[in-house]
């Protein structure tokens, strides 16, 4: 195969396997190192003989993922706090021009599922997003991960059953939750405690992912009165040259506060009957790198 119709193989499929490579390890960077390892074996090895490059692409993907899967579930036993998932940018544009695809792609990579998806095992995780989230058959999964059909379909059902256990089933509509958004911040920024308070449902939960590197709780706060007394408490200690800005991380509204320029915390909030269910804060900077703001870059 010629070098240029290699490259050009390989660019036509990465934005697929970067999707499956971040929903497996909820990171960036442990997305792009796997993907430039599936590029390095592509290169290396593509044949002229391949009938099927994206089949033969994501395979490499994804076993490389459950590989390193492996390697850093061990790091994250030591993780100082919760592990929240590397907050990405989501805009689908006219490639996925479809609005129910849409919708599956940005509930495959929304906080709350990447969440749920950390408890399941490598295989587990593998077959839940490359048929939950991409639509693959569960044959050709089966030739994927080198398994029969029925464990294919065991595992489907097995990871399904768990994901829908552990979260809620809803549909937000964006600008309603762009509106609570905005209404959150404002009573937050406002010292509005009692219009904070409305706001959250009363076992509203808050999870705070620093690694230990700043200021974030250390575990999982309930209850509307401590999660909205935390809230105001932080939201009266501005930070230098504080910047809030509306973005779409995720697939989901959110907020990013800016300081002196950079990216110094990330909120989303999980919405449930017209009240907010959890806060997700997002405070570790080595997950705020790359949404540094093209203007501060």
């Amino acid at each position: 195969m010629a070098t240029d119709t290699v490259t050009d193989v390989f660019e036509e499929h990465r934005p697929v396997l970067t999707g499956v490579a971040y929903r497996m390890l909820g990171r960036v960077a442990d997305a792009e190192d796997v993907v430039q390892e599936a590029w390095l074996r592509w290169s290396a090895d593509a044949r002229d003989d391949v009938r099927e490059p994206r089949g033969f692409l994501v395979r490499i993907t994804t076993r490389l993922a459950i590989d390193r899967l492996r390697h850093v579930q061990s790091r994250r036993e030591s993780y100082v706090g919760p592990w929240l998932p590397e907050p990405i940018v989501t805009d689908f544009g006219p490639s996925v021009p479809d609005t129910a695809e849409q919708a599956v792609l940005a509930d495959s990579v929304s906080l709350a599922v990447l969440v749920v998806l950390e408890s399941l095992s490598p295989l587990e995780r593998a077959v839940f997003v490359l048929r939950e989230a991409f639509g693959f058959p569960h044959a050709e999964i089966a030739a994927i991960l080198e398994k029969s059909e029925a464990a294919v379909r065991q595992l489907a059902g097995r990871a399904r059953k768990h994901v829908d256990e552990r979260r809620h089933r809803y549909d937000v509509d964006p600008d309603e939750c762009r509106a609570l958004t905005e209404r959150f911040l404002a009573a937050a920024s406002g010292g509005d405690l009692s219009g904070l308070l409305s706001l959250l449902a009363p076992d509203v939960t808050l999870v705070g992912d620093s690694g230990g590197k700043t200021k974030a709780p250390l575990r999982v706060m309930h209850s509307a009165d401590k999660v909205g007394r935390f809230l105001f408490a932080v939201a009266r200690e501005p930070l230098a040259a504080m910047e809030v800005r509306f973005v779409e991380l995720n697939g989901a509204p959110a907020v990013l506060v800016l300081s002196d320029g950079r990216p110094d915390t990330v909120f989303q909030l999980e919405v449930l009957n017209g009240r907010i269910s959890c806060v997700y804060i997002v405070r570790n900077p080595d997950k705020l790198t790359s949404l540094v703001p093209a203007d501060a870059a």
